[in-house]
């Protein structure tokens, strides 16, 4: 560098950043022509069930209008049925982990929502996992170690999960 002259020096730098914007360019091409999206991507677990209410494009702009719509004809017209009901589509899409639709940053909801940046508001009163089938009280045994306060908590909690839409 210092046998070089201020011309020579600037030749030096431009042809260095014209091969480096060359190969970022033929980089990014070779992404672009193999189908890869660029930049992150929410992660997606795969469904429970087959196949869904509707097409995945469809469902990802118009899910929110839909339960919605569905919240509607619960409130004010007692239709606790339907397609579109979030408990199906929680029941369908809660993670096999952690068995829930939005407890972690990889779960069905909360990837897409953080990915775009919104707030899920649904499970403030709504349940974010599948109903749990219950075992017949006659049926039931006492765990070891459980003591009956413990047993009488964790079935009122069983109750007030079952009540929730």
């Amino acid at each position: 560098m210092l046998g070089m002259t201020c011309a020579r020096w600037w030749q030096a730098a431009c042809v260095g950043l014209v091969l480096t914007a060359s190969m970022i360019a033929a980089a990014q091409g070779a992404a672009a022509s193999a189908g890869k999206p660029q930049g992150l991507q929410p992660l997606i677990e795969k469904a429970r069930g087959g196949q869904c209410v509707e097409d995945a494009a469809f469902m990802r702009r118009n899910h929110m209008k839909l339960l919605k719509h569905q919240r509607d004809d619960t409130l004010r017209g007692g239709v606790r049925t339907g397609k579109y009901s979030l408990k199906a589509c929680v029941s369908c899409h809660a993670s096999q982990s952690t068995q829930s639709v939005n407890a972690s940053a990889g779960d069905f909801c909360q990837s897409c929502h953080t990915y775009a940046a919104v707030k899920i508001d649904c499970f403030e009163c709504h349940a974010n996992k599948p109903a749990v089938k219950e075992v017949p009280s006659g049926l039931a045994q006492q765990p070891a170690g459980v003591g009956q306060a413990q047993i009488a908590q964790m079935q009122q909690m069983l109750v007030q999960e079952k009540a929730k839409p």
